[in-house]
């Protein structure tokens, strides 16, 4: 039996999944939580080192005998971060993250240089929002000086994890795609972006050279015996966590629509070509099969549940009966869930707000009920973008945390009135990472490898954990969603008003 194994390197915590393909059985799954550092400015980071810590304390969780069978190690990592690393390969700082709202200004400078929003578009596909990878750079530069100056290599998180397994330097372009910096139509480093975000320094000099999506490397020996795994193991190219979750949920042929509901929340749809939007409704995103991968990426998804079960001082997994008493609509309270500001619609300096509260709907029922309608209407909005230029879907492919409970499950088939399915392995990324180790495997054995025909094969539904539209409820969520939109559209109004100001 040979296995191969799936790396989720998240921003809670670290997964890793063990799957036998011949079998069609995973045979093990562990995970290791991870801290997080927050700072009032809305800086979110972690120390590159505490993944590798995870990473090694789930591989020991595997027997000796597992260990032993593994040919192929796939790593699905967490997009936009920034690991800077010096040329001797340490890490200089720590990671700025993706939920990292502290360099909005340099988001509006590198525009700014660049020609506008636009004309950011015309020249990589995208805009440069908050969080992406290029405005950690200027940010970097002026509040880490020491650290920019012997920077050698820009890396992202999964870079860098691949890195530490390989000992070799390189980036694919699925995640490439969400640095700012990547033409997603030729699959190129825009030069102009990328002067855009240093004038006096060539940031290309600092990128690792871009692989094919089924690239493959050999484990360095080292961490080959560290772990205690053969030395022929072979690591993928690996991808960022929404590109590995649409591997994960078969989403690698057009027409299929998949969300993900994790610390963010995701809707991404695969595409043989590039879809760029003029107004920038959507990333436009490469993925990590060699096709595209148009995305929408709300910041806010189980945070907003999870702040909410904290305040009251209950389990997220008791979430269900908490608000099983409760009715669509939350007995009128609606939640803004911006806690970490917002990125679709852009709102990096919005915060969370909860309207409609009177003498007797504040109960933490309600409150915990509108925290996941908030975080469900918040992709639903961006949603309705796709609707509008004509992109057809017959059903949600649902992964992430959020879709282990039934009642959101439910909640999305109503809000989005369209079947929701869920895969039988519920860790997306990390299963989609061992699927892509998988090909990447079967390439190096063998030619012309369909990526497609192992998806149909190895991406199985779990039909007791569907969910059809309930009618009903679909009225119900139609017209409170519109009360949704009425406050969005408020405070898109209000922080666009506030925006200069908050910059300063």
């Amino acid at each position: 039996m040979s296995l191969v194994v799936g790396l989720d390197v998240g921003t809670q915590s670290v997964k890793l999944v063990a799957y036998d393909p011949a079998n069609h059985q995973v045979v093990a799954t562990h995970g290791q939580s991870l801290q997080l550092i927050a700072g009032n400015d809305g800086s979110r980071e972690q120390e590159a080192h505490w993944w590798i810590d995870a990473i090694r304390h789930c591989f020991a969780k595997l027997s000796p005998a597992q260990r032993a069978q593994i040919v192929a190690i796939g790593v699905s990592g967490q997009q936009h971060g920034f690991v800077p690393v010096d040329a001797a390969g340490t890490v200089l700082a720590p990671a700025k993250l993706w939920c990292d709202t502290s360099t909005q200004r340099e988001c509006d400078e590198i525009m700014t240089a660049a020609g506008g929003e636009q004309r950011c578009v015309e020249l990589a596909g995208n805009p440069i929002l908050v969080g992406y990878t290029a405005s950690k750079l200027p940010w970097t530069r002026k509040h880490r000086p020491d650290a920019y100056r012997q920077l050698a290599s820009i890396m992202l998180p999964h870079d860098y994890v691949n890195f530490w397994l390989t000992g070799e330097r390189w980036m694919e372009s699925g995640d490439a795609s969400g640095t700012g910096w990547l033409d997603v139509r030729t699959r190129q480093w825009s030069s102009t972006m990328l002067a855009a975000t240093d004038t006096q320094r060539d940031l290309a000099a600092c990128l690792p050279p871009l692989v094919a999506a089924d690239a493959n490397f050999s484990i360095a020996p080292p961490i080959a015996d560290e772990l205690g795994l053969p030395r022929h193991v072979r690591v993928s190219a690996g991808g960022g966590d929404n590109m590995m979750a649409a591997i994960g949920t078969g989403n690698v042929v057009p027409g299929v629509l998949s969300m993900s509901l994790g610390t963010s929340g995701t809707l991404f749809a695969y595409a043989d070509h590039p879809v760029v939007d003029a107004d920038a409704r959507w990333a436009a995103f490469c993925s990590s099969t060699g096709g595209w991968l148009p995305l929408i990426c709300t910041m806010n998804c189980t945070v907003a549940t999870e702040n909410v079960a904290r305040a009251f001082g209950f389990s997220t997994r008791d979430g269900d009966a908490i608000m099983a008493d409760t009715q669509p609509g939350a007995d009128g309270l609606t939640l803004l869930p911006f806690f970490n500001g917002e990125r679709t619609p852009n709102l990096p300096y919005a915060r969370a707000s909860l309207h409609g509260v009177d003498l007797n709907n504040l109960t933490r029922g309600n409150l915990y009920r509108a925290a996941m309608e908030g975080a469900t209407y918040a992709l639903r909005n961006g949603y309705d973008a796709w609707c509008d230029a004509g992109l057809p879907f017959n059903a949600i492919r649902l992964t992430g945390g959020g879709s282990h409970s039934q009642a959101w499950r439910q909640m999305v088939a109503d809000v989005f009135n369209l079947p929701v399915e869920v895969p039988a392995q519920v860790e997306g990324a990390a299963f989609g990472a061992a699927l892509q180790a998988l090909w990447a495997y079967e390439s190096a054995h063998q030619s012309n490898t369909d990526f497609a025909a192992i998806a149909r094969e190895h991406v199985l539904l779990d039909e007791r954990l569907s969910a059809q539209p309930n009618a009903s409820n679909v009225a119900a969520y139609e017209g409170h969603y519109q009360q949704f939109q009425r406050h969005l559209q408020n405070a898109t109004v209000f922080y666009a008003s506030h925006s200069t100001e908050r910059a300063v």
